[in-house]
């Protein structure tokens, strides 16, 4: 499960290294990420402090510090 989650936060911070900040739904569609494992992944990422969330309303934007 470790690597399914680390390489799941790999994935989301080259998307978003590539793409700009996006909306978790945006990068579990694009990505073909599990949504239990984008979640999962942005957890990896925000405790590596490699990743903002900015809260607008109902959607939450992703971007890499």
């Amino acid at each position: 499960m470790l690597n399914i989650i680390g390489d799941a936060a790999g994935k989301i911070w080259q998307y978003l290294d590539q793409n700009g900040s996006a909306s978790v739904t945006k990068i579990t569609n694009e990505t073909g990420i599990g949504k239990n494992d984008v979640q999962r992944a942005i957890g990896w990422l925000l405790k590596e402090d490699k990743l903002s969330i900015e809260v607008i309303g109902r959607t939450e934007t992703l971007s890499l510090k």
